[in-house]
């Protein structure tokens, strides 16, 4: 065993376990469903513009609950100067970790040259974390593909690590995927370009001071585990937000083989204080407990419990009850199977 597994033994990595950023998905709701999910799990909040922090709800992009920690805010943009405002915002809103968004294929980020094109020009890249590194004093960190259109996998990606790096980032979160940013939806960005997995790891030995974290096409424990011996961590997107559960088995086979898992009708029980306090804040319960559909996927009864909590919770007034509606109805086809 060498120095760097020992250390990670004793130690390990803030990145261990990740929740990628996801539009429309991993709002404030999400992220503290998760949370009861695995207590060590690193969040990330939705992609956020570094315009929109100064022009504006604050409350509205930024806000979140403290049980959150650690729970990082990721930024999109290309302009250095706005990017580090941002960031010293994010800082002075309590989170720990400034991440930047050099991954998204959508055509709208690219108009406003921020996301997967970014992955051309390092320099600016590295300009802009350079920027947000002088701003703050917590971790400022890049999420990116292995490349873009027709880059070469190696030497580009290689060549753009360098160059941030050299700006002062020590973590990258590499979804090993190309972006084809001509021609691929951002839907078939996610599937269709191969995974390389190799190529990320030739990362570790390209740069051995960097923390490396595994994004992409993860989707059981065992991929994770098997990436985690490899990297310094895994960051997991649709797989955990459609299979949550998935969050709380690798809480116990990421960092504590003894851990206890809960019973997942009791984590829906703990989801109560939160909902009725964001329901008394003029939150709708469907804006809750839609994060909440997939906990019991593959079980008996979990059609019932999407169907009442899908069904119901978007009519004006509903409360806990139809929670707890569904939870019974799932029951009843749990019994009876």
């Amino acid at each position: 065993m060498n120095a760097r597994d020992s250390a990670s033994i004793a130690a390990p990595s803030p990145w261990r376990l990740c929740v990628a950023p996801m539009m429309d998905w991993t709002d404030r709701h999400c992220r503290h469903f998760h949370r009861l999910l695995s207590p060590h799990a690193r969040l990330y909040t939705e992609m956020v513009n570094a315009y929109a922090i100064r022009h504006g709800d604050r409350e509205r992009l930024l806000g979140f609950d403290a049980s959150e920690h650690p729970v990082a805010l990721q930024l999109g943009g290309s302009d250095p100067a706005a990017l580090a405002e941002a960031a010293r915002v994010g800082e002075d809103w309590g989170y720990d970790e400034i991440n930047l968004n050099c991954g998204c294929p959508s055509d709208r980020v690219q108009a406003g040259r921020f996301g997967a094109c970014l992955m051309r020009e390092p320099a600016l890249v590295a300009e802009c974390v350079a920027a947000m590194i002088a701003a703050v004093s917590i971790p400022v960190t890049v999420k990116c593909r292995i490349g873009v259109d027709d880059q070469d996998d190696d030497a580009d990606l290689a060549r753009f690590v360098s160059e941030v790096r050299s700006a002062g980032c020590k973590v990258f979160i590499v979804h090993a995927r190309k972006a084809w940013l001509k021609g691929l939806s951002p839907k078939e960005n996610r599937d269709v370009p191969p995974l390389n997995y190799p190529r990320v790891h030739r990362l570790r030995a390209d740069f051995p001071d960097l923390t490396l974290v595994m994004n992409g096409g993860l989707v059981t424990v065992a991929d994770c585990v098997e990436q985690v011996a490899a990297l310094d961590g895994v960051m997991l997107g649709r797989a955990a937000y459609h299979e949550p559960w998935i969050l709380a088995e690798l809480e116990r086979a990421l960092f504590d083989p003894e851990h206890e898992l809960p019973e997942r009708a009791e984590v829906v029980h703990r989801m109560r204080a939160y909902t009725e306090s964001r329901l008394a804040l003029g939150d709708s319960l469907s804006q809750v407990t839609r994060h909440m559909l997939g906990l019991f996927q593959g079980l008996p009864g979990a059609r019932k419990f999407r169907r009442v909590l899908s069904e119901q919770g978007h009519r004006a007034g509903s409360g806990w009850a139809v929670v707890e509606r569904a939870l019974a109805a799932m029951q009843e086809v749990s019994l009876a199977a």
